[in-house]
């Protein structure tokens, strides 16, 4: 059986033209590959997850009091049943917090950016969770290294493309399901909408991968962690970079009636960044796929709206 694979960043160093070979061919065939050595300790990715646990066994009330009506769930927290899939009939089964990039608010970006909210409840989770943002953040940019010179750019490309990307970082809280027969999912098949994503905690089960037609399940081992390619890569790439469908499924065990959480990094640009396909991306098989500009903060606009959370 086909299978997403597992590759260490730390052959980036050691091994580079192969692993840059692999992992463009990775994610050419799937749009995911999950990354190993990456350095993130343990105790930083475990010291969020008690942090945002403690979060979302807070009441309702006092969770809604961080619920900023009106803005798409930028920051803050999003409650039990909002996200819908984009075409799907049904909402998700998910609560979820969003941390973004902390700017200065005399920053150009400052009114497209908004400020980070706490939650006074959980004294501990902004430092736990800002850290956590900051060393994936650093991981997925070692990843667009790569990813750069795998479609003939210079290693450092993306970088002055994504130093002040709207980036996010959202820990989910699937709950217990309860109720048998129920037509909603943990999360709806859906592309991402970014340029890349760094998932911490696909070792529950339920993360389905679309390949060929086929849901292939994705569970990590040790400290490894999913990377997908979003819809702005895709664009920018002219499909050479897949941003693929994926899911999570409801458990058809007992661990339906367990809670599942999970934590993705969102990697954005920097809003202001044109995703017009690239000159190395476009070639007599892989012809201009994308006639009209748009930029990344326009494009996230148009998707927000399209999966209901604006």
């Amino acid at each position: 059986m086909k299978h997403v694979p597992t590759l260490d960043i730390r052959r980036y160093d050691t091994d580079r033209d192969a692993f840059v070979a692999e992992l463009g061919a990775a994610y050419r065939e799937f749009g995911f590959c999950c990354i190993s050595g990456h350095g993130i300790p343990r105790e930083l990715i475990d010291g969020f997850y008690d942090a945002f646990q403690r979060f979302f066994a807070l009441p309702t009330e006092t969770k809604m009091k961080y619920h900023i009506a009106g803005s798409g769930g930028a920051r803050g927290y999003t409650p039990f049943k909002v996200e819908t899939a984009k075409d799907s009939q049904y909402a998700d089964l998910k609560e979820f917090w969003h941390i973004g990039r902390e700017i200065p608010r005399d920053s150009k970006f400052a009114d497209v950016m908004p400020p980070n909210i706490w939650p006074a409840e959980v004294p501990d989770f902004k430092q736990q969770g800002y850290g956590l943002f900051e060393a994936l953040d650093h991981l997925g940019t070692r990843v667009l290294r790569a990813l750069a010179l795998h479609i003939d750019q210079p290693e450092n490309f993306f970088e002055d493309k994504t130093d002040v990307g709207n980036s996010i970082l959202r820990p989910i809280h699937y709950p217990p399901i309860t109720q048998d027969n129920i037509p909603n999912v943990r999360a709806g098949a859906h592309e991402d909408i970014n340029f890349i994503t760094l998932l911490v905690g696909a070792s529950a089960e339920g993360l389905e991968v679309l390949s060929d037609g086929e849901w292939l399940p994705i569970t990590t081992e040790g400290d490894a962690i999913v990377v997908n390619i979003g819809d702005m890569l895709q664009r920018l790439s002219n499909h050479v970079y897949p941003s693929t469908s994926h899911r999570v499924v409801n458990p058809q065990n007992e661990n339906a009636r367990k809670p599942r959480y999970s934590v993705p990094f969102f990697l954005h640009p920097n809003p202001d960044v044109v995703l017009d396909p690239l000159d190395s991306c476009i070639t007599p098989d892989n012809p201009r796929r994308y006639d009209t500009s748009i930029n990344s903060h326009e494009y996230l606009m148009q998707r927000l709206r399209e999966i209901k959370l604006i």
